[in-house]
């Protein structure tokens, strides 16, 4: 970005900028690993991250060792550059959202601090990173807050080029940014990054009569070619190693996961209005307060500001709100504009009132226990039994044994036991019965499509199974605690570990073992005992 304020000195930037910034980093990290992996999300994203680490294949994202295409790969290269750097564990595999929303921020308070004053830019910065929704989602391993960080950057570089080029400035540098910001967003998360950014700008640009500007902004080559250079390559090494990936990635995971049902977690069109307005408490109270009060702002240079931070909310929201499957992180982008619309707000009521401070203070403390009680609660509420589950003091899966998953995958699991390879998912994979639920099954279905050698040797039929846990090696079974019912075999199996939901079953393949594995299978399904448990 070009900057609108005199330059100033670096001891001068560091001490008014840059240590802000870093604070902001650190509050966004400091409870990053405090509780464990939540299913799915975190455990796939997470998963496909260290078997990148560990297979040396930083191209192919896998899923059990199976091409997973659902998204780019942005978040599986920082999250396992940062497993390799601080090692495997929950805190490394959120470094990516970390990241993304420390981007979301920083950008944001520049664009304030550069078209607004410091003051507006530090308040919106302290309600978007102590809000409950924005804590909370930069500690979730999954990809929206890092593509919320690309489009807010995208947004903030792009406007802040509009506004330089319409008053005769440097402007290239920011709109370089942008392109390369709106790459790093077709990485993350596909053309969202792209889309949503090119709809707020165009948006706006029409609606305060700043179309020429755009449209010549909008022609500049060099920055098509930057976002080509960066984001291009990964796109079209797939397409020439899988000839079904664009139609797996575009087609399906684009335009029919938008416009199809069918997909997990509907609802209603206005199920974002609740969820903005009541996961950024206390901090959306100052919205009412603000409507309710009328009056400029008092902060110079904010004139455009609310239309943009409008049609930026405005975009994000009704873009998400039009397909019936809807999560509640698809909507982060829409935190940075309601953070800066909130210190408008609260610039409009506070003033120049001398109570501002004592009343901001206290607002940005209880946005921050509720900030921490969020995590404490997610602890609680969205640990998985796979999460919790561990195997017996003294007891590891080594190199070379063979896992088997029974009638389901668990996530979380290879990421815990530090597995060294994919697992055996056995379970019913007739193509009526894995593509009837957008599940487990169906990602491991698709992602074997892409090689069927591959999925012939992880995805297998539970009935193939005694054969080939009876034989030499050591073989480990992962299942419900009632897998006898789909698997009676498993009684003649040890049991090693359970807890409510799951249950863990070894056969060490020594001599003599067979006979009793085999027996087992033709055993009536009895419930296992329990006090067998080594």
């Amino acid at each position: 970005m070009s900057t609108a304020a005199p330059a100033r000195g670096t001891a001068s930037w560091w001490k008014g900028h840059a240590a802000f910034l870093l604070m902001v980093g650190m509050w966004l990290a400091w409870t990053a690993g405090l509780r464990p992996l939540t299913a799915p999300d975190e455990g796939r994203y997470a998963g496909v991250a260290r078997a990148m680490l560990q297979s040396g294949d930083w191209l192919v994202p896998r899923l059990d060792g199976l091409p997973f295409f659902h998204k780019p790969p942005l978040f599986y290269w920082l999250a396992a550059a940062a497993m390799q750097v601080f090692g495997v564990h929950e805190w490394a595999a959120r470094v990516p959202s970390v990241l993304g929303a420390w981007l979301a921020a920083a950008s944001l308070y520049t664009f304030l601090r550069r078209h607004a004053d410091l003051r507006l830019a530090r308040w919106a910065t302290l309600a978007l990173c102590t809000s409950p929704f924005f804590f909370v989602g930069a500690q979730f391993a999954n990809l929206d807050m890092l593509v919320a960080g690309c489009i807010t950057a995208t947004v903030a570089c792009a406007a802040d080029a509009l506004l330089c080029l319409e008053e005769d400035r440097p402007w290239r540098s920011a709109l370089a940014l942008a392109f390369a910001a709106a790459a790093l967003g077709l990485l993350a998360k596909g053309l969202i990054g792209l889309v949503l950014p090119g709809g707020v700008i165009v948006l706006w640009a029409l609606l305060a009569r700043r179309a020429r500007v755009a449209l010549r902004m909008a022609v500049w080559w060099p920055g098509w070619l930057l976002l080509i250079a960066i984001a291009g390559p990964w796109f079209v090494a797939m397409q020439l190693r899988y000839a079904e990936f664009f139609d797996y990635f575009v087609i399906t995971q684009h335009f029919r996961r938008f416009a199809d049902s069918g997909f997990n977690n509907e609802h209603p069109l206005w199920f974002y209005g609740p969820v903005l307005l009541g996961l950024c408490l206390p901090w959306t109270l100052w919205l009412l307060l603000w409507w309710r009060k009328p009056g400029p702002a008092p902060t110079r240079g904010t004139s455009g500001l609310p239309l943009l931070m409008l049609v930026w909310m405005g975009v994000v929201v009704v873009f998400f709100s039009l397909p019936r499957s809807k999560l509640v992180g698809y909507v982060l982008p829409a935190l940075p504009p309601l953070a800066a619309l909130v210190a408008l707000g609260m610039a409009r009521v506070l003033g120049a009132s001398p109570r501002r401070g004592r009343v901001l203070g206290a607002t940005g403390i209880a946005a921050a226990l509720m900030c921490v009680g969020a995590v404490g609660l997610a602890a609680h509420l969205g640990t998985p039994p796979d999460s919790r589950l561990r195997l017996p003091a003294g007891q590891s899966v080594q190199p070379g044994d063979r896992v088997v998953m029974l009638d389901r995958y668990y996530y979380e699991l290879p990421f815990y036991w530090q597995l060294h390879g994919p697992v055996v998912v056995a379970a019913d994979w007739r193509p009526a019965v894995a593509q009837a639920s957008d599940n487990w099954r169906k990602e491991l279905a698709d992602a074997g499509d892409f090689e069927p050698a591959a999925k012939s040797a992880w995805l297998q039929s539970i009935d193939a199974q005694p054969a080939r846990i009876c034989g030499p090696g050591r073989t480990w079974v992962i299942g419900p605690s009632n897998a006898q019912l789909v698997a009676p075999w498993v009684l003649g199996m040890q049991l090693v570990t359970f807890d409510a939901e799951i249950a863990v079953w070894r056969h060490d393949g020594r001599a003599g073992e067979a006979a009793d594995c085999l027996a087992g299978h033709a055993t009536p399904g009895a419930l296992p005992t329990w006090q067998g448990a080594s």
